[in-house]
């Protein structure tokens, strides 16, 4: 005898079309059979890993199909958390250890201990906040890793940028006292500069003073076009060190004109400008009459 099942409202494809006996199915009744799987195949539930201790779903067509029950499939993009990086090779059960209702996907709630145990940065003593993704992605590893808000520490800009997420460069390991001045990082290119020599010019260790962060050369300190002429002129090759006129070596924009010999004769000095309107003994009258040397 034939007859036509799909009239029925349950078409019978893959394994269900191979079914020999209608009773295997309808136990000795047509009328109202269920068509939920479950109502069939508690048995295969009951007995495969993990369904029944973790609670999976009872409707068997979330994962799986009416071909073969091993060819399991879910698509974890309809949820709320899709399913990106290494997590999309994790095992359910190491995500869903307490059953699939309610399931947080905060990624704190699942990785408080790597948060805990974080030393590079170290997060708890640095109060990182736990939203993790505000800096990592689900890629394995937990890198490479950003710092959106390291502006409000340092802003990364020019070569800082290109170098922005290899943290280790700049922090070796200790993010809680990282220097946050040029000088502080890079005393070692302030030590081997000899065009000028740095060291032996005694030149301040504001970088920024003179260069930018995009690149050291070109660095755009001209002292003669901008304050005075030292490199030309009656002072050119006249001093040695930037000691000699900047007597303080914490502010540059103090100097002394009165420390060569010419002038460090004040009754000299005194009487060559007698009748001056404006004269007096000190530096700042001095540049003020001879801004150019």
């Amino acid at each position: 005898s034939t007859f036509n099942h799909t009239t029925t409202g349950f078409a019978l494809t893959g394994g269900h079309a191979v079914v020999i006996q209608c009773s295997d199915c309808h136990k000795g009744t047509v009328l109202n059979t269920r068509t939920d799987c479950i109502a069939c195949h508690q048995v295969q539930y009951d007995g495969a890993k993990d369904h029944k201790a973790q609670s999976y779903p009872t409707d068997c067509k979330i994962c799986h199909n009416a071909d073969n029950w091993l060819n399991a499939t879910f698509n974890h993009s309809s949820t709320s958390f899709p399913l990106t990086g290494v997590h999309a090779t994790t095992l359910c059960a190491q995500c869903h250890t307490n059953g699939y209702s309610n399931t947080p996907t905060t990624c704190v709630s699942c990785h408080q201990t790597d948060y805990n145990q974080a030393s590079n940065p170290n997060h708890k003593n640095l109060g990182l906040a736990v939203t993790c993704g505000d800096c990592h992605t689900t890629n394995l590893g937990w890198v490479p890793a950003t710092f959106p808000i390291h502006s409000n520490y340092f802003v990364l800009s020019g070569a800082h940028s290109a170098i922005g997420t290899n943290c280790v460069l700049c922090h070796k390991g200790n993010y809680a006292s990282t220097p946050n001045t040029c000088y502080g990082c890079h005393a070692d290119k302030y030590n081997a500069a000899t065009n000028p020599n740095h060291v032996t010019a005694q030149f301040p260790k504001e970088c920024q003073t003179c260069h930018s962060v995009t690149a050291w050369t070109p660095s755009t300190y001209n002292h003669d076009s901008q304050f005075f002429p030292i490199y030309s002129g009656h002072h050119k090759n006249t001093w040695t060190l930037c000691s000699e006129c900047h007597t303080t070596a914490t502010n540059y924009a103090v100097f002394n004109c009165l420390l060569c010999h010419e002038h460090s004769n004040k009754t000299n000095v005194d009487n060559e400008h007698r009748g001056r309107s404006g004269y007096s003994y000190n530096s700042v009258a001095c540049l003020n009459c001879h801004p150019r040397g």
